[in-house]
C-alpha cells in the first residue's frame, strides 16, 4: 500500500462549513452562530466569495446546488444555471463571424442565475433576514479585503488588455492604474452600493419572504436589470475572436427567467446513494462511472496505486465520451439517462477497459440515437486535438488568465445540508458594468454551433455546465456533501475522493490529501473545445514507481508538482450527529471550519 497523510478532520456538533476561501468559511460559521441555518450560511458564504475571489466567480455568474432540508426530509437540486438569451441563435452568431463561441466577451453571456438561485434557497429554506445574509459581502466590498496573490497576479496579467479594450474593468480592478498588491486591502465600492441599494428596495416590503421576492424583482426587473440592459445595448467589447461584438441579452431576457427546483438524479453504489444534477450539467458522469465500476473489486486496489489510477481514468474516458454525445438540457433534447445508467449498458462499457490506455473517444451506441452519435463525433473531429492537456481549473502551474469556480459545503446541527458550486462572472469574463461593479458570465462558450445536437446553441436553452455539486446518503440518511472547482475535472477529482471514502478506511482529510489525477482525453467544455487523447495529469507525489507503471500502460503523463491538482472540500454528518469537515491544502486557500 502507498503511504499517505493521517491528518485529522475538523469535527463538531454545532455546524461545519467548507469553502475555497478562509474569510468566506468564517462568515458561514458566523451565520450559524447567530442562529442561521445551513441555507443562510451557504448563501452568505456565496456572496462573500463573489467579493474575495472575483477571478473565480461573481454576481453575474451561475450556481447549481444540491440541498437536503432536514425538516421536510427532502433532497432537491436548485438550478441557478441561466439559459441563453432570446437573441442567441446560431444564425445570429454566424452572421457575426462566430463559428466557435469565444471564452470571453459579451456574445458568450447567458442569463446570470446565481442570484436567483441563492434567493430561492433563502426563501424556501433559510431563516435569517436578507440583510444578515448580504451584510458580510457588503462589508468586504466597502471596507476592503486582503487580496489573494492569485487575484493580484490575474489582474496584473490582464492590466494591459483591460486598459486597451475593457476600460470599465481597468477602472474597477486597477484603481489608480496599477494592480492591487497581494495581501493589501482592495475595495469594490460600486458592488457595495449595488447590494446596499438592492437591500433598501427589498426592505420596503414587509416580511422576510416578501423582501426576498422584492430583491429578486430588483435584480431581474429593477435597476440591476436596467443597468445590464443599457450596458449591453451601448457596448461593443473585444473578445477571444479578435473582434468587438455587442451582446444579445436584453432586460426582457432577465425579466422572463427564474431559478428552478427539481429532483436530483441518483445512483446507488455499495450502500450509498449519490445525488447529482440532471444532464444539463456534467454531474451524471460521476454516476455513470460508478455504474461501470460497480461490479469491479475497487476495494482491493491500492487507492494511490497505478491499478487504481488506470482503472478510474479509463472509466472516466468512457463516461465523458457519453457526456459529449448524449447530455444537454432535457427541456430541449431527449437524453437517455435511463439507458446510460442501466446495468446492461454499463456491462458492455466495462468490457472496453483494457490493460492499456485508450487513445480513442468511444461513446456508446444507444438505439435510436445513432445519427446523433455520428454527427457529434464529426463535430468533435472538426474541433481537433491538442498536444497538451486542455484545462479550466485553478491550479498553480496553469495560466493566471483562466477563470474558474468556487465550492461550498455546509451542514448545521439540525442536519440541513448544502453542496453548492458557484462560478462564472469572473473578472476575466467580460467588461465590468460600471454602475454595478460586476461583469457577466461566459457560459455560452459551452454551446456548439452545429444545429440539432443536445448542446447546440438555442434561445432559452441551458448550456451543459461543468458545475457539479454532490450529496450522498448512506442507508437512506443524507451524510456527505462534497465538491470542487475545476471545470471538466470536477467530477474526476470527486470520483477519486468518493471511491477512496467508500472502499478504504480513510477519513475526509486523508482522502482529500491523497495524490490526485485527471484526464483531458475528451473534448473540453471551454473554448477552444479541444481534446488531448491519452493524456493523464498526475501529481508527482504518486511516486516514480506508480508514474513509470502508468507510462508502460500507454498513458501520456503530464506530471504536476505535488499538492497542485484539485481543490476538494467535503462535509459529513455521522449517524450519531457528529459533524466532520475537510478542505484541500492545495494552494493554501480552501478551509474547513466547525464547532
Amino acid at each position: 500500500m502507498s503511504t499517505f497523510t493521517t491528518r485529522p478532520e475538523i469535527q463538531g456538533t454545532f455546524g461545519v462549513v467548507t469553502s475555497t476561501h478562509w474569510i468566506a468559511s468564517a462568515v458561514g460559521m458566523r451565520i450559524l452562530e447567530i442562529g442561521g441555518n445551513a441555507f443562510d450560511a451557504a448563501a452568505a458564504t456565496g456572496f462573500v466569495l463573489q467579493v474575495v475571489e472575483p477571478h473565480l466567480n461573481g454576481p453575474g455568474g451561475d450556481m447549481p446546488a444540491i440541498i437536503h432540508d432536514a425538516g421536510t426530509d427532502r433532497t432537491e437540486v436548485i438550478c441557478g444555471q441561466g439559459s441563453a438569451p432570446a437573441g442567441a441563435t446560431i444564425e445570429r452568431y454566424k452572421s457575426e463571424g462566430i463559428d466557435l463561441i469565444p471564452g470571453d466577451g459579451l456574445l458568450a453571456t447567458v442569463i446570470p442565475g446565481a442570484f436567483d438561485a441563492w434567493m430561492v434557497m433563502l426563501r424556501d429554506h433559510g431563516s435569517l433576514p436578507l440583510r444578515d445574509v448580504l451584510e458580510p459581502a457588503i462589508h468586504y466590498a466597502e471596507a476592503g479585503h486582503p487580496v489573494l496573490p492569485r487575484v493580484s497576479a490575474t489582474i496584473e496579467g490582464l492590466g494591459g488588455f483591460f486598459k486597451e479594450h475593457w476600460p470599465t474593468s481597468h477602472a474597477t480592478w486597477l484603481p489608480g492604474g496599477s494592480a492591487p498588491k497581494a495581501h493589501t486591502l482592495f475595495k469594490n465600492p460600486a458592488l457595495a452600493e449595488t447590494w446596499k441599494r438592492l437591500l433598501t428596495e427589498a426592505e420596503a416590503a414587509s416580511g422576510r419572504e416578501a423582501q426576498i421576492e422584492a430583491a429578486r424583482a430588483t435584480f431581474y426587473r429593477g435597476f440591476i436589470a436596467e443597468e445590464i440592459d443599457t450596458f449591453l445595448r451601448e457596448t461593443e467589447a473585444m473578445d477571444g475572436s479578435g473582434q468587438r461584438h455587442k451582446g444579445v441579452m436584453t432586460g426582457e431576457d432577465l425579466a422572463g427567467w427564474q431559478a428552478s427546483v427539481e429532483a436530483p438524479l441518483t445512483y446507488d453504489y455499495h450502500g450509498w446513494s449519490v445525488a447529482k444534477t440532471g444532464p444539463w450539467g456534467q454531474g451524471p458522469v460521476l454516476l455513470q462511472c460508478l455504474a461501470i465500476l460497480k461490479k469491479l473489486d475497487v476495494g482491493s486496489l491500492d487507492p494511490a496505486g497505478a491499478d487504481f489510477v488506470h482503472l478510474v481514468a479509463e472509466t472516466m474516458k468512457l463516461a465523458y465520451a457519453d457526456r459529449e454525445v448524449y447530455y444537454g438540457d432535457p427541456d430541449f433534447a431527449e437524453v437517455p439517462m435511463g439507458q446510460l445508467l442501466s446495468d446492461d449498458y454499463n456491462a458492455e462499457r466495462r468490457k472496453l477497459i483494457g490493460l492499456q490506455a485508450s487513445y480513442n473517444l468511444r461513446p456508446g451506441t444507444v438505439p435510436g440515437f445513432e445519427d446523433q452519435r455520428a454527427r457529434t463525433l464529426a463535430v468533435i473531429d472538426a474541433l481537433g486535438v491538442s498536444e497538451t492537456g486542455v484545462y479550466e481549473p485553478t491550479m498553480a502551474h496553469l495560466s493566471e488568465r483562466r477563470g474558474d469556480t468556487v465550492h461550498i459545503d455546509v451542514i448545521d446541527r439540525w442536519g440541513n445540508m448544502v453542496s453548492a458550486t458557484p462560478s462564472g462572472g469572473w473578472l476575466q469574463s467580460s467588461p465590468v458594468i460600471p454602475g454595478l461593479g460586476f461583469c457577466l458570465n461566459s457560459r455560452a462558450q459551452m454551446f456548439l454551433m452545429t444545429p440539432g445536437l443536445p448542446t447546440s446553441l438555442a434561445p432559452g436553452k441551458r448550456p451543459r455546465t461543468t458545475l457539479t455539486p454532490s450529496l450522498a446518503s448512506r442507508d437512506g440518511k443524507p451524510m456527505l456533501a462534497f465538491g470542487t472547482p475545476g471545470g471538466d475535472q470536477q467530477d474526476q477529482w470527486q470520483l477519486s475522493l468518493f471511491l477512496r471514502l467508500v472502499h478504504h478506511e480513510v477519513n475526509l482529510q486523508q482522502a482529500i490529501d491523497m495524490p490526485l489525477f485527471h484526464t483531458t482525453h475528451f473534448p473540453a467544455s471551454f473554448h477552444p473545445r479541444k481534446r488531448a487523447p491519452g493524456h493523464l495529469m498526475v501529481e508527482e507525489n504518486f511516486g516514480e514507481a506508480v508514474l513509470n507503471s502508468l507510462r508502460t500502460r500507454g498513458h501520456i503523463l503530464d506530471v504536476a508538482p505535488p499538492w497542485s491538482i484539485g481543490r476538494l472540500t467535503a462535509a459529513k454528518r455521522e449517524a450519531d450527529g457528529l459533524l466532520k469537515a475537510a478542505a484541500t491544502p492545495r494552494l493554501m486557500q480552501a478551509y474547513a471550519i466547525g464547532r
